[in-house]
């Protein structure tokens, strides 16, 4: 891992640096449920790999904004309780639903629910998943098992800041 300065704060860099890479920043949320205790995130239909409702924010976007707007379009989920930034990262990765190799800072954010009522998705065509409620250890034993290219590591240092809060805040996990 590697850290990079900005603004006298260090922000860990994660991935393996790619040839031709488009730089799109953006967040993720890491999506909790305190009734079930479980974590929402997206199934992917051809392989199955569990990931982030993530995305990229436009420039004139407010972080915050731009990734709860994400998790409502491809969860469902909209009836938030409490938000708070977790960590930002700068990452390298190969952008399997775009088929294209990308660098970002990217920015995560904890989202705890009031209640898991969903609205109707809005999935662009590329994104082929499921909103599916799992514990922390199976996010983390999928991404593992698929992270020969470094491409999870960054949500593997998220996921366990996150779920490390969710225990901080008081709520039990499964």
């Amino acid at each position: 891992m590697i850290y990079i300065m900005n603004n006298l704060n260090t922000i860990p860099e994660f991935g393996i640096k790619r040839d031709n890479e488009e730089r799109r920043d953006g967040g993720c949320g890491i999506v909790f449920d305190p009734e079930t205790r479980k974590y929402a995130v997206g199934r992917q239909t051809d392989d199955g790999l569990l990931r982030l409702f993530s995305g990229g924010v436009n420039p004139e976007e407010n972080i915050q904004e731009g990734v709860l707007r994400e998790v409502v379009e491809e969860s469902g989920l909209n009836d938030f309780g409490y938000v708070e930034k977790i960590a930002e990262a700068f990452t390298h990765y190969y952008n399997s639903l775009r088929n294209v190799n990308r660098v970002a800072k990217a920015t995560c954010f904890l989202v705890i629910l009031k209640s898991a009522v969903v609205v109707d998705v809005k999935l662009e065509e590329h994104e082929k998943f499921v909103l599916v409620w799992v514990t922390a250890d199976e996010i983390l034993s999928n991404w593992q098992s698929k992270n020969k290219n470094k491409d999870y590591d960054h949500w593997i240092y998220f996921l366990k800041k996150a779920a490390a809060r969710v225990e901080e805040l008081g709520y039990e996990t499964v």
